[in-house]
């Protein structure tokens, strides 16, 4: 087998090798976030029904693709609800949730798991390897109806249920924010803190200045290694040493150069940046025009001298 398609063969083979690793380390930003075990007046399904439901949450800042994971309230079979893969809805942007419906009715859909949580004693959430467990939770059975268990910020806590980050939720989220985000909008929090505009100002202009300043540095540090690069190659066509001058300097014969032709311009006589535009015509009488004289048109014979 030739070198070249023994080198691309193991690129291939790397490149996949790295993909599954990146994708297994995508799936592991995953995280059980909330469940509602008991929904008598609470979020419905698509079907118009209300069932137990478990929101996951994509903690990395990543795009993560669930389809071919794992779902499962019972550990001894990892394997028991498979998420189904080639759902463009399987790929959960970063930091965002997705809810996946206990109801014991898989035929229904992507997000309809195969148990339900009131019989469940937990829940599992397995890697596409169907081996490697990413998050799991104990079902509390105290909750009363209508009340979830999540993490108070998303994505953050400990991955049993029983530490810290976690609590009952009295009002539940699915699908969104576990915390109440603070509605006051940035843009009225800075005008509260600068009413007139001064400080937005000085902080632009400031940036601006600091690139222009960054930016020149940049470039005549560029110039000048052009520059010395340029005299290094002329110095190696040439044979002969260019030597380091400033910016400005020329050789004697450019300065007399210059001299002269300010001392021509000076002087009157020399000048010659004006000009008069007059054309001086001398009129010769003719008897005839030379244009039309057939004397011009006739050969002319060869005339003997004698001596």
């Amino acid at each position: 087998m030739p070198m070249k398609r023994i080198f691309k063969t193991f690129l291939v083979v790397a490149g996949l090798g790295i993909a599954f690793i990146a994708n297994g380390q995508n799936q592991g930003a995953m995280r059980i976030n909330e469940y509602l075990v008991i929904n008598t007046d609470d979020y419905q399904d698509d079907f118009g029904q209300q069932n137990s439901w478990i929101e996951l949450f994509n903690s990395s800042y990543g795009t993560v693709d669930i389809g071919g994971c794992y779902l499962t309230d019972d550990s001894t079979n990892l394997k028991k609800y498979p998420i189904p893969g080639g759902d463009v809805l399987t790929a959960i942007k970063p930091r965002q949730h997705v809810l996946f419906w206990a109801d014991n009715q898989p035929y229904r859909g992507t997000f309809h798991v195969s148990f339900d949580l009131e019989n469940a004693e937990e829940i599992i959430l397995v890697k596409s390897d169907g081996v490697s467990i990413i998050d799991r939770i104990p079902v509390r059975k105290d909750l009363a109806p209508n009340v979830s268990f999540g993490r108070t910020d998303d994505g953050i806590g400990s991955i049993n249920g029983d530490g810290e980050g976690w609590e009952i939720m009295e009002r539940t989220t699915p699908s969104t924010n576990n915390r109440t985000i603070d509605k006051t909008l940035q843009s009225n929090r800075m005008k509260a803190m600068d009413p007139w505009g001064w400080i937005m100002s000085v902080l632009a202009m400031t940036v601006v200045f600091v690139a222009l300043i960054f930016l020149y540095l940049i470039f005549k540090q560029i110039g000048k290694i052009n520059i010395r690069q340029g005299k290094k190659r002329a110095a190696a066509k040439t044979g002969k040493k260019v030597t380091e001058t400033l910016y400005g300097e020329a050789p004697g014969e450019a300065y007399a150069a210059i001299a002269f032709a300010l001392h021509l311009y000076r002087v009157e006589s020399e000048a010659h940046d004006e000009e008069s535009f007059i054309m001086t015509l001398q009129h010769t009488d003719r008897s005839y025009s030379p244009w039309s004289s057939k004397i011009y048109s006739l050969r002319q014979l060869p005339q003997l001298k004698r001596k």
